[in-house]
């Protein structure tokens, strides 16, 4: 057997296969690099932005409320609408009051520590209960704060409604509607 030397051609022809399989342009990658500004080019310096606040500054920010930048010399403070309520007042998010066209209804605003029976007694000043299902987290079955109640009739579950909406419980203002069915999930 005898080991030659290839040819020119040869070479030639093995380079440009292995430049197709590869698909190497001859050229480098400039992913993630900078570019180089062009030779008549201006560069401008960039805008340095405001040191970020720390985390304990944004923890102090977060229960005092924005912080107002005090005036430069010379300028008069403007008031703004925030500063002008001096009470900070809390925004609630109100729960959607559904009509109530079932026996079952939701009760809102749970305390944590409410349980069925706690339910049931309450409930059972205003008619006759049917079931009461606290809802509870899957895995460590702690109270998901809403329960569902459903009362024998629909006119007790709507005098139910008017005498315990908004009333205190276990330290907690319940939310009691009517609970949302399937076909008005799809209606909405």
């Amino acid at each position: 057997m005898r080991h030659a030397c290839p040819s020119p051609d040869e070479l030639q022809n093995s380079v440009q296969m292995k430049s197709q399989s590869t698909n190497y342009t001859g050229r480098r990658s400039h992913r993630g690099r900078r570019r180089r500004p062009s030779h008549g080019a201006t560069t401008t310096t960039p805008v340095t932005p405001p040191p970020k606040p720390s985390f304990w500054q944004r923890i102090v920010a977060f229960f005092k409320g924005p912080v107002e930048e005090a005036p430069k010399t010379g300028e008069k403070p403007v008031p703004s609408a925030t500063t002008t309520t001096t009470t900070r007042e809390k925004i609630s998010r109100k729960p959607e009051l559904v009509e109530v066209t079932s026996p079952k209804l939701y009760v809102g605003n749970l305390s944590f520590e409410a349980a069925e029976s706690d339910l049931f007694e309450l409930f059972n000043g205003v008619g006759q209960v049917k079931n009461a299902e606290v809802v509870c987290h899957k895995y460590t079955q702690r109270s998901k704060g809403f329960a569902f109640v459903q009362m024998t009739t629909i006119e007790e579950a709507r005098r139910a409604v008017q005498e315990l909406h908004d009333k205190e419980f276990l330290g907690r203002k319940l939310v009691v509607s009517g609970a949302k069915t399937p076909d008005m999930e799809r209606a909405a």
